[in-house]
């Protein structure tokens, strides 16, 4: 691997752990901000709307994005969403605005769904590049952003710290981040050429993903495990609390220790993927979330229940990033499918915080969370839509013709 391959890659990680740093900076804050606010668990629903609502615009324009402009100035953007939003947040839990904070949480959902797709399209051509997997370690750095975020959140809970300083500060640390990491991601990426690639003042004809009976099947599995990772990052603090009743700071840990296992699960996802294959691990993966959210939901133990979430991290932490990988090894055009089932995905994040807060204030969060558990069950029966391993893939197709033009066309795995 060359020096700017590996910057390049270093630079991914970073796009990665800046998000998850900055989303479980105010998910650990939230039993806070909500007693700032005032807000019943149903109002809190419709807060983590904005979420929601930002996320699946940013996901629905980013394919188109991707394709116009590349993979550099959309993920740029968006992350510069995500650090503004930090700042929004912290000012409407200062002010005790609802509506600030469903704005801030807003630009905070447009940036990560707008820059999910550029990130993981740059990741997959680096796997290209490589020969490597590399999609799972990139989720991996969401989750140690995750942890890093959650640690920090529990010690400022624990310490009675200013929500509006301490997310001021997760902006300040994430910018200064941002500035380093943008030099590195190379201009063109993900790209779709027009005149040159097509006819003399023809426009290419796009595939229709959307009737890719394979590829339907993969955003079903993206979308049952988002729908168990957001519903841990939105309301697993506060359903400890409320459901186990645990005081915030414990609620806190418990989170801390989700993310911990997700990353865990992220970063050594690649042995066991190159081993068994995609399919099986998926497997293994719904299963194990489902025996998590079961003891949570069920159990009346409260240290058993945060045990539990352990399983619940594992189990979550790989779906999201193999079906994307598998997205767009599945045919042409990787750009509209790996935004095609991301889109997929994120109606689990539209859908499911107020749904579940709706559901949580007349019958208890961890009532809710059974809706959680009967989707990740489907994944199991989802699991051979995955296909094989990537290294498998990557040996079976022919190797890329070289590009005749400067910028560069994404295309499938070699």
């Amino acid at each position: 691997m060359d020096l700017a391959t590996r910057r390049r890659r270093t630079a991914l990680f970073l796009f990665f752990l800046m998000p998850g740093l900055s989303i479980s900076s105010w998910v650990t804050r939230t039993p806070d901000i909500r007693d700032q606010l005032g807000a019943s668990t149903a109002q809190m629903g419709i807060v983590l709307f904005g979420l929601s609502v930002g996320s699946m615009l940013g996901i629905l324009g980013s394919g188109a994005l991707v394709s116009r402009f590349g993979t550099r100035p959309v993920m740029g953007a968006g992350t510069a969403l995500v650090i503004l939003s930090m700042a929004v947040i912290g000012c409407g839990a200062l002010w005790s605005s609802a509506p600030a904070v469903t704005a801030g949480l807003f630009l905070s959902g447009a940036g990560m769904g707008g820059s999910e797709v550029a990130i993981n399209i740059d990741g997959a051509e680096v796997e290209r590049i490589t020969g490597r997997t590399v999609l799972p370690t990139l989720h991996g750095f969401f989750s140690l952003g995750t942890v890093v975020g959650a640690s920090l959140g529990i010690l400022c809970t624990a310490v009675g710290f200013p929500v509006h300083w301490h997310l001021a500060a997760v902006a300040a640390v994430t910018a200064a981040t941002f500035a380093h990491a943008l030099r590195a991601v190379p201009h063109g990426v993900g790209r779709i050429l027009d005149n040159k690639q097509a006819g003399d003042g023809e426009k290419p004809r796009r595939p229709a993903v959307w009737k890719d009976r394979r590829l339907l099947l993969i955003g079903g599995i993206v979308l049952t495990m988002a729908l168990a990772e957001g519903a841990a990052n939105d309301w697993l603090p506060l359903l400890m609390v409320d459901g186990h009743d645990m005081d915030p700071a414990l609620g806190s840990a418990v989170y801390a220790g989700f993310a911990a296992a997700m990353a865990i699960g992220r970063f050594g996802g690649g042995f066991f993927i190159d081993r068994f294959g995609r399919a099986p691990v998926v497997r293994a993966s719904a299963i194990s979330a489902a025996l998590g959210l079961a003891v949570v939901v069920f159990a009346d133990n409260a240290f058993l229940a945060g045990t539990a979430v352990l399983l619940w991290g594992l189990g979550a932490s790989l779906g999201f990033p193999l079906a994307l990988s598998a997205a767009g090894d599945s045919g042409p055009d990787p750009a509209a499918r790996v935004s095609l089932v991301a889109m997929i995905g994120y109606i689990a994040f539209l859908v499911g915080p107020p749904g579940l807060g709706f559901l949580g204030d007349h019958y208890g969060l961890r009532t809710a969370m059974t809706v959680v558990l009967a989707f990740v069950a489907v994944a199991v029966f989802l699991a051979p839509a995955v296909g094989t391993r990537r290294t498998t893939l990557t040996a079976a197709a022919p190797a890329p013709q070289p590009s005749t033009t400067d910028e560069h066309l994404e295309r499938p795995g070699p």
